[in-house]
């Protein structure tokens, strides 16, 4: 269950870092709002990252969390914002991937 709670939590994570994005291009009121989701999705965020540490090793847990954060962001960046898919990007997304699993296997 922790596990799931830890990939709950790095998805809250890709959210946090889209509302920022979404904020970046907007102003007054309708950036307010992306700045509260991206508070909300934080404090989600941090709330099942602390609830897997529970059982989860730390150093494991948090690697996994970043990592799923770092992967989601930038499949975000690629898909809603805009950013370059760069071979050489995704050749090291793909290596962050392998990594996050391999963390899995190795901690179960």
């Amino acid at each position: 269950m922790n596990w799931i709670y830890l990939i709950v939590a790095g998805l809250f994570e890709v959210l946090f870092t889209t509302c920022l994005g979404k904020a970046k291009e907007l102003s007054g009121s309708e950036a307010y709002i992306w700045y509260a989701g991206f508070g909300i999705s934080l404090v989600v965020s941090m709330g099942l990252l602390m609830k897997a540490t529970q059982t989860l090793p730390l150093g494991t847990a948090y690697a996994v969390w970043t990592g799923i954060g770092a992967v989601g962001t930038v499949l975000v960046g690629i898909l809603v914002f805009k950013d370059p898919a760069t071979f050489w990007r995704m050749f090291f997304i793909s290596t962050l991937i392998a990594s996050i699993i391999g963390l899995k296997v190795v901690s179960a």
